[in-house]
């Protein structure tokens, strides 16, 4: 088999693999990009959060937070908390299988939810590098384009509308569930819950970032505590 038909058929693979997940990106986009502009922001400002920020839940967040002026400071730690997960995300995602050192940073920092999700369980397999980056150019274009389309579309709409910023919620309610679903690992659920309602109890201004950092102590703590026990 010549080299463009292999790649053009792990090309087609990465189509069928992302398809499925990549419609499901298409009305969060079209959320986001309605809440964008409805937020006081003009609609290329879309691909902009899109393609510089390129993480769905902190693109949400990314609104509000530059909207109120955080500090820098605030924003980074917001950023490094919700998006500390890829840190692990990392250990296990095939990036040995692709070849070019420019596709091996475009599959850095193209590394979502979506697309470790889709990849993660193939790793094993024996992965074509045209594959994996199929699949990640794929989700971040619906990303892009939907989100663009969705500010379009709020750039036309009445100002004031109420209830798009349900969207956010509804996005970690999503990714949650479906966390749960694949490792039922209640304990943490717990500890989710826990951290939540502490953080709004002692800094209710602050609740995501105070709940994230605890979160994520516990989590480290746990992980701790499970390497000892295991070793003794």
């Amino acid at each position: 088999m010549s080299m463009p038909d292999s790649r053009a058929i792990a090309v087609r693979a990465g189509i069928a693999d992302s398809w499925a997940v990549g419609l499901g990106l298409i009305p969060l986009g079209l959320a986001f990009g309605v809440v964008l502009t409805q937020g006081g922001f003009d609609w290329w400002w879309a691909p902009i959060f899109s393609i510089v920020i390129y993480a769905g839940s902190m693109e949400f967040l990314a609104i509000g937070l530059v909207s109120a002026v955080t500090p820098f400071a605030s924003i980074a730690a917001a950023t490094l908390l919700v998006n500390f997960r890829h840190v692990f995300y990392g250990l296990s995602f095939p990036l040995h299988s692709i070849g070019s050192r420019i596709g091996r940073l475009y599959a850095v920092y193209a590394l979502t939810d979506e697309s470790y999700a889709i990849i993660a369980p193939k790793a094993g397999q024996e992965l074509a590098g045209t594959r994996v980056l199929t699949v990640q150019v794929l989700c971040q274009a619906m990303w892009v384009v939907s989100g663009t389309v969705g500010a379009l579309i709020g750039a036309v709409l009445p100002a004031g509308l109420t209830g798009l910023e349900f969207a956010l919620t509804a996005l970690f309610t999503v990714l949650a569930i479906d966390a749960f679903r694949v490792n039922r690992d209640i304990p943490a659920t717990v500890i989710a819950v826990v951290c939540g309602l502490v953080a709004m109890l002692i800094a209710k201004e602050q609740m995501l970032i105070v709940g994230l950092g605890l979160f994520v102590a516990c989590l480290l703590a746990r992980f701790v505590y499970r390497n000892r026990a295991a070793s003794a």
